[in-house]
């Protein structure tokens, strides 16, 4: 999803993994209708169906890196033996061990990118999710979301960078919290090595 500060981007996703719930209309993901399900529905769904990167990346600060990811692990019934693996594809296997307060923004971010992939959910919903880090490093992650996209998994990013929206298979382009334009992205879509942000 592409669009400027403001646009509704955020907001749309919130929708999309039932943490918001519409003022009208209907919203209905991996063939769930979310709209009027129950309050233990809806947790259902967010703990198998959907995983989240936010913007302030949400990491428990009395758990280490290794630690935020199993619990995410843990949650979807999944094997935590693989947090040590989602962490060496963030590149962040050295840092497994500390705590979030002990990482940079970057890493923190990595690590909630970590988090988010090893649960294995249908849906990943991404907020901005190289907004803390340099070139080289988003480059890799976006490698990394791009390789996750499959037909049993959705990977849905937000971003106000056309560049980077350029990576997609398709683009939702809002404004004013409406969508203006559905499609391939803008320019054409793109490889993450030609990129340029």
């Amino acid at each position: 999803m592409l669009g400027p500060s403001g646009s509704g981007k955020t907001t749309l996703l919130n929708l999309i993994g039932a943490l918001d719930t519409p003022t009208e209309g209907s919203v209905r993901v991996a063939g769930r209708e979310l709209t009027g399900a129950s309050r233990g529905a809806l947790f259902a769904f967010r703990r198998h169906t959907v995983s989240f990167v936010f913007q302030s990346f949400d990491l428990f600060p009395g758990l280490s890196a290794r630690e935020n990811v199993e619990f995410a692990i843990d949650v979807a019934g999944g094997d935590c033996a693989a947090a040590v693996t989602m962490l060496e594809r963030v590149g962040l296997a050295e840092r497994a061990e500390h705590f979030p307060h002990e990482l940079s923004g970057g890493e923190q971010q990595r690590v909630a990118i970590a988090r988010a992939l090893a649960t294995g959910n249908r849906v990943l919903l991404a907020d901005e999710p190289t907004g803390e880090l340099d070139f080289r490093t988003g480059a890799q992650i976006l490698e990394l979301l791009r390789g996750e996209a499959s037909a049993d998994r959705a990977v849905l990013v937000v971003t106000h960078n056309r560049e980077i929206a350029r990576v997609a298979d398709r683009v939702l382009e809002l404004s004013s919290g409406r969508i203006v334009s559905d499609g391939p992205p803008p320019g054409g879509r793109a490889s993450v090595a030609g990129l340029r942000w």
